[in-house]
């Protein structure tokens, strides 16, 4: 007991801790402002529902190459150049999107956004890692904490910029500067040397240990679970539920808050109890909220469960990434690459296989893979978490 009070107090935010976790959020939002500025786009540029969904197609196919390749480039250019690369990449591609006009510029901005911007994915949670150590879970959680609270901002802004001047074109166009403001305030702030010297040579040739790929599979179930609520619950809650459209679209904002909230809570969690353990609460808390949003016909216990859903969603992603993380030893870079990819191939993958299945048996029986799915991850924490040390 006194040991983890120690380590809990020796637990430091420095100022490149800030950093990461502000340009996690930046990535972050751009993320997730694609969705509430395909409308607007696809009305301005008389695009198809097909065509429309390609921008985040796009973001997704740009962060399944950096995925597989942004180690090496990270490994050529250092962390501290990268990381900057991967921000001012998202300000200038996000400028391109708002000044297209025709889909070919804005789905090709919004690969790029993707594809270099996905670099402060790969780069964020190694540096954290490698600061610091056996606390990477708190540190893992924080940012993540802070991500989905500026995540949730950006539907917001969109809604709110679209009735003034520059329309929805503000919430873009004010956030491509804040790699600016970053830079000044905290352009001195450099990320932790690798924890090896030797780490960027033995990335090429040292393969990932066998558990780490395991852990690489529950995250791809565990983000494929959160994107599949975000994607599909606005028309599950008007098909299924009977919500109108708009009273369905600003619903979704209950499952983004409820991340935060969850994330909020994990963060002060894993300072008392070994990550697996918050990982098995979580799945259940998740598993009994979405059961509860996908078996009932009232609409406002379906928005309970999808709150509920959120809770338990929330600290899936980075504490199984913490997890992963630490199974790769001095290869931490790596390791976030493909962690990266795994998220790059759920957002690409699930949502689209979810939509698939509605137009096929409709959307109520489709949601139903995402209890396959978290009963996936379930069963990889358990059998996992059997030889698991007390902390991690």
């Amino acid at each position: 007991m006194t040991g983890a009070l120690v380590a809990t107090r020796t637990f430091h935010r420095d100022r490149f801790t800030w950093l990461a976790y502000l340009l996690l959020a930046f990535y972050g939002y751009f993320l997730n402002i694609l969705g509430p500025i395909t409308p607007f786009l696809k009305e301005e540029l008389e695009l198809s529902y097909t065509v429309s969904s390609l921008h985040f197609t796009a973001f997704a196919a740009g962060i399944l190459l950096i995925g597989l390749s942004g180690h090496a480039l990270i490994r050529r250019v250092g962390r501290w150049h990268a990381l900057w690369i991967g921000a001012f990449g998202i300000s200038i591609s996000a400028v391109v999107l708002l000044a297209g006009q025709s889909p070919v510029i804005t789905i090709g901005a919004s690969f790029c956004m993707g594809l270099v911007g996905s670099l402060i994915l790969v780069i964020v949670p190694a540096a954290l890692a490698d600061q610091h150590r056996e606390h990477r879970a708190v540190a893992l959680s924080e940012a993540n904490v802070i991500a989905s609270l500026v995540s949730t901002a950006a539907p917001l802004l969109v809604g709110w910029s679209a009735h003034l001047p520059g329309g929805w074109r503000l919430a873009l166009g004010m956030a491509a500067l804040t790699p600016i403001l970053l830079r000044l305030g905290f352009g001195r702030a450099m990320p932790p040397q690798p924890a090896s010297s030797q780490e960027y040579p033995s990335a090429v040739g040292q393969p990932l240990p066998v558990l780490y790929w395991v852990y690489w599979v529950a995250i791809v179930l565990a983000v494929s679970v959160e994107f599949c609520m975000i994607f599909w619950s606005a028309d599950y809650l008007e098909n299924s539920l009977g919500l109108l459209k708009v009273d369905a679209a600003q619903a979704v904002s209950l499952f983004l808050a409820a991340m935060i909230v969850g994330r909020l809570v994990g963060s002060r969690l894993v300072h008392r109890f070994p990550p697996h353990r918050v990982i098995m609460v979580s799945i259940l808390v998740a598993g009994t909220g979405f059961l509860v949003f996908w078996m009932t016909g009232n609409a406002i216990l379906g928005l309970g469960g999808l709150f509920a859903t959120g809770l338990g969603v929330a600290n899936l992603y980075p504490l199984i990434l913490s997890l992963a993380i630490g199974t790769a030893s001095n290869n931490a870079v790596q390791a976030s690459a493909r962690a990266t990819l795994a998220s790059g191939t759920a957002i690409l993958a699930l949502p689209l296989v979810l939509g698939r299945l509605a137009d096929l048996v409709g959307i109520r029986p489709a949601y139903g893979v995402v209890t396959i799915l978290l009963i996936g991850v379930f069963l990889i924490v358990v059998i996992t978490g059997r030889n698991a040390p007390v902390r991690v």
